[in-house]
């Protein structure tokens, strides 16, 4: 995987030195404030060597002017379903406030997007909280479809 830069965006791999960026802005929002901690960021490295431990686990950020400024998670899962379709999943999509409406979660999904074509994907999959109305409209403007009901089980 190659880093794709724009002007001055760059797209990249996340690494250690990034979790506090990241995690930051996971908990900045209603939801994120309620299930992320910044202030202890113990289980976040644990889980960023389980994600580096996975070849098929890519936890990106973009980079404007040395700064983050968005992440995604692209995961890549081989299945049976669909004639032995691979699909992507793209969780924890968050665009920093400042950069928000300026054409960064268009770009990040779009390099999500190419790199699941890349990576052999049929499909490219997405859940949102019911409650993130623009982030739906967003989606749909990109081509993705309503056209499943998600269900989650906290355990």
């Amino acid at each position: 995987m190659t880093d794709e830069a724009d002007e001055d965006l760059v797209i990249r791999r996340a690494t250690q030195d990034d979790i506090p960026a990241v995690v930051a802005m996971l908990a900045d929002d209603a939801l994120g404030a309620q299930r992320e901690s910044p202030d202890d960021l113990a289980p976040y490295e644990k889980a960023f060597q389980r994600l580096g431990a996975d070849p098929n686990q890519h936890l990106m950020v973009a980079v404007r002017g040395g700064r983050i400024v968005g992440t995604l998670q692209l995961s890549i899962v081989h299945g049976l379903s669909r004639r032995g379709a691979t699909r992507a999943i793209i969780e924890g999509v968050r665009v920093h406030a400042d950069e928000r409406g300026s054409g960064l979660g268009t770009r990040f999904i779009t390099w999500a997007i190419d790199e699941a074509r890349r990576q052999g994907c049929q499909v490219v999959q997405l859940t949102s909280d019911a409650t993130r109305t623009d982030a739906h409209r967003f989606y749909e403007r990109l081509g993705f479809t309503a056209s499943h009901l998600g269900f989650k089980l906290a355990l």
